[in-house]
This record gives structure tokens, sequence and C-alpha cells, in this order.
């Protein structure tokens, strides 16, 4: 599930994003947090029990002090490398993801040697000592190969327009979705027929799954009202739908009659 603009302000109880400085979204079954890339001042953010991959869109909250991503799904700790610029963060609680699996103390080292401003890890108070033995003995960290792949993959458009591209989606993203609808994931032989020189015709039927998946998870967002307005105009136009199909069927109907009597 994506964060949207909507959801924020509504837990924020915030008129506008920017004056948005603590948020609580706990157990919302949250995987994309691309929003917080627009909430510069965000000041304590609590994000666990989601689930979250990439840490990325954080990279630019610098005035974040507290994260909590406990329970999350993040894989890697190099995920921590876009916080390495947030200089005011001091408590950061990561304990319970896939990248937390190393020997205990080799974890905490690794982490506190990436973000060695940190006061609290994982609720224990991070102490003088640890962080000298984290800057000899802990792992360095390096920034996450995907982030310069996903950059590539943009070719120079601006964010905003491949974030509102209901199409643009890869394999993973794609049967994500189709497994929260309830659908039968899609082969990768699939993919590899969008990504090939293909005539546009055989494109459609891709790009109209796609666009059905995208309408289904976005009315997850919308409001009783809003709700409404859109039961509205699916019953319009399923009527014309309805009665081209039945204007089509006479006139068939019609052409064979006339075919038969000559």
């Amino acid at each position: 599930m994506k964060l949207t603009r909507k959801l924020v302000l509504a837990k924020a109880k915030a008129s506008d994003l920017d004056s948005v400085r603590k948020l609580n979204c706990w157990g919302c079954s949250l995987s994309d947090i691309s929003i917080f890339s627009q909430i510069p001042n965000i000041e304590v953010l609590t994000l666990s029990v989601n689930s979250i991959s990439s840490l990325s869109p954080l990279a630019e909250c610098h005035s974040l002090c507290e994260l909590y991503l406990r329970r999350n799904s993040i894989q890697s700790l190099s995920e921590l490398c876009h916080l390495r610029s947030l200089s005011r963060l001091k408590v950061l609680w990561l304990a319970e993801n896939p990248c937390c699996g190393l020997e205990a103390n080799k974890y905490r080292l690794t982490v506190l040697r990436c973000l060695p401003r940190l006061q609290k890890l994982d609720n224990q108070v991070v102490t003088e000592e640890e962080i000298s033995l984290a800057l000899a003995h802990g792992e360095d960290i390096t920034t996450p190969p995907s982030t310069v792949q996903d950059q590539l993959s943009t070719n120079g458009m601006a964010d905003v327009d491949t974030e509102n591209d209901p199409l643009n989606y890869n394999m993973e993203e794609t049967n994500k979705i189709r497994e929260q609808l309830g659908m039968k994931l899609l082969a990768r032989d699939k993919f590899e027929s969008l990504s090939s020189p293909v005539t546009k015709e055989a494109k459609l039927p891709f790009k109209k799954t796609h666009t059905l998946e995208a309408v289904l998870l976005l009315m997850k967002d919308l409001d009783g009202e809003e709700l409404q307005i859109v039961h509205t105009v699916a019953q319009n136009r399923l009527q014309m739908y309805t009665v081209g199909t039945e204007t089509l069927t006479d006139a068939m109907k019609t052409e064979k009659t006339t075919d038969m009597q000559h």
C-alpha cells in the first residue's frame, strides 16, 4: 500500500505537508513511502510493522530525530546509507527486519559505524565505547546498487511523471499487486514480451490489466463520497457499454436476416 498525501494529513491532523512534524503509521501495511520526499520537516516518524523495503525517500528529511522501523521488510543494512546525511537523527529502532540477521553484536557495530550520531538503537542507549568499537570493527556499508539503477530507469524523467504512471510497473511490483488482489501471478515471459519491440495491439491487454490493478488499489484511499462518484461513473460507462453492445447485436441480426432473404 502507498502512503498518500491525504492519509498523512489525516493522521497528522495537518493542513499541509510542510507543517507535519510527527507521524504515526504503525501497522498500516505500507510498502511505498515515497511521499516523504515531500515532507522535509518531519521530526518523529513511526513506521513499525509495515512492509517497507527502501529508505531512500527519507534521505531529504533532514529534521528527522526519531525513526521507528521495527518489523518491516528491509533486506540490507545498505539502506542505512540513505540516513547518513540526517545529522539530527538520534533514535533508531530497526530490530526484527531481515537485515538484522547478523550476529547481534556485529549487527549493532555495523549500524553504529554507519550512523555514529545515534544515541539510542533498538531501544538501547548507545555508549561512547560502542561508537569507538563500531568505528574500528563495524562493517563498512555501501550505497545499495538498486539506488543507482532506479535513477537510470527514469531516463531523465521527473519522479512525479514515473510515479503517477499506473503502467510503470516491473514484474515484481505487478505480481505484488496481483497477490494483494488475490489474482494469479504473471509468468516472467509476459514481462519479456513487454520489454521487447512489439506492436501496440500486442501490448494492449497487459496495459489494461495494469490499469485495472492500479484503479482497484487506488480505491482503497477513497472515502465514502469519492467512492459514490466512482460508482456513478462506472454505472454510466457500463450502461453505455451495454447499450452499445445491444445496438451492435441488433445490427448483426438485421444484417443476417437481410442476407437470408436474398
